[in-house]
């Protein structure tokens, strides 16, 4: 059970910059019984076939990512939501080995935490399509060509969801303008954003 994983060993061995933050890491979740894969590119540690936390690098930091953190207490005040619309997830960031070092005590516990959601069975509530605000440029079209609004009310709610954010991140109306337009056909034609 508390075995690496050699298909995951590639990752740890390519990042030069964050090795040694990125073995402690290692080490620290392979300790908490966890079985070490290999998804979405990165280690992802999974209790009885349930992703619990994943580890990943970035520029600035390498992190510990809960993929429910969410739902953990907390305790200490040390998750980080990476954007606003990341609604599950939550991180721990680090610049050195030393800060891994001096909170293995609070990450084991909070890994511990985690599996006991999953084995609680604690769903995240997350919003609905409908709660997010969907932006001005959208909703004129969707005004001005029904058959755009009918098609978009049709997407499932995940579909909804991935063209309103999408359509809202550009700060210019502008750009945004031009990704609806760009999108349109896409969706009447039923599809998601990334569908093919």
């Amino acid at each position: 059970m508390n075995r690496m994983n050699p298909n995951v060993d590639f990752y740890f061995s390519k990042s030069k910059k964050w090795q040694e933050e990125l073995e402690k890491l290692r080490m620290i979740v392979l300790d908490c019984q966890l079985t070490e894969e290999l998804k979405w590119g990165v280690p992802c540690y999974t209790f009885q076939k349930s992703n619990i936390v994943l580890i990943h690098v970035f520029k600035e930091y390498c992190a510990l990512l809960f993929i429910k953190g969410a739902l953990l207490n907390d305790a200490n005040g040390i998750l980080i939501t990476q954007t606003e619309n990341v609604q599950a997830a939550r991180q721990v960031r680090f610049a050195n080995v030393q800060e891994i070092v001096e909170m293995e005590t609070i990450l084991k516990a909070y890994i511990y935490e985690a599996i006991e959601v999953e084995k609680a069975g604690l769903k995240v509530n997350y919003k609905k399509a409908t709660e997010f605000s969907i932006p001005e440029e959208l909703q004129n079209k969707l005004d001005e060509i029904p058959a755009l609004k009918t098609a978009f009310d049709a997407l499932t709610p995940g579909r909804q969801r991935a063209y309103i954010l999408y359509f809202s991140a550009p700060k210019q109306s502008k750009t945004r303008e031009s990704r609806v337009e760009k999108s349109m056909q896409q969706i009447l034609n039923g599809k998601g954003l990334n569908d093919q």
